[in-house]
C-alpha cells in the first residue's frame, strides 16, 4: 500500500508539470527544472526511515548527475532546433548523458577523487 501511495503522488506531481508545461511551456520547463525527483525522493527515504548518511550519499549522487543531465537536454534542445525527430533526440541526449558520466567518471578516477 504504501509503494501505492508513492506512486500515486509522484505521478500526480508529474501531471500536474505536464498540464503546467502544455498551457505555459516556459513556466513548465522552470519548474520541471525544479529538483522535484530529488525532493520527493528524499522525502520518501526520511519517511522509510532510512538513516541520514544514506540521505547524504544519495544527494552527492544528485549533485554529481547534474552536469551530465545538462549535457543531456542540451543536446536534446539542438537535435530538436535541428528538426530531428524527437525520439531520436531523446536518443542522442542518452546517449550523451552516459558518454558524459563516463568521462566524469574517468576524469575523478585519475585524479583519485571517490564519488
Amino acid at each position: 500500500m504504501y509503494t501505492f501511495v508513492k506512486i500515486l503522488c509522484s505521478a500526480a506531481v508529474i501531471g500536474i508539470v505536464t498540464e503546467i508545461a502544455r498551457r505555459f511551456p516556459s513556466y513548465g520547463g522552470i519548474i520541471a527544472a525544479l529538483p522535484l525527483v530529488s525532493i520527493l525522493s528524499i522525502i520518501w527515504l526520511t519517511v522509510q526511515s532510512e538513516p541520514s548518511e544514506h540521505i547524504q550519499r544519495f544527494t552527492i549522487g544528485v549533485i554529481v548527475g547534474l552536469p551530465a543531465t545538462m549535457v543531456m537536454l542540451f543536446v536534446i534542445y539542438m537535435a530538436m532546433k535541428s528538426s530531428i525527430h524527437i525520439v531520436l533526440a531523446i536518443g542522442l541526449g542518452v546517449v550523451s548523458w552516459a558518454v558524459f558520466l563516463g568521462v566524469q567518471k574517468a576524469i575523478t578516477s585519475m585524479f583519485n577523487i571517490s564519488i
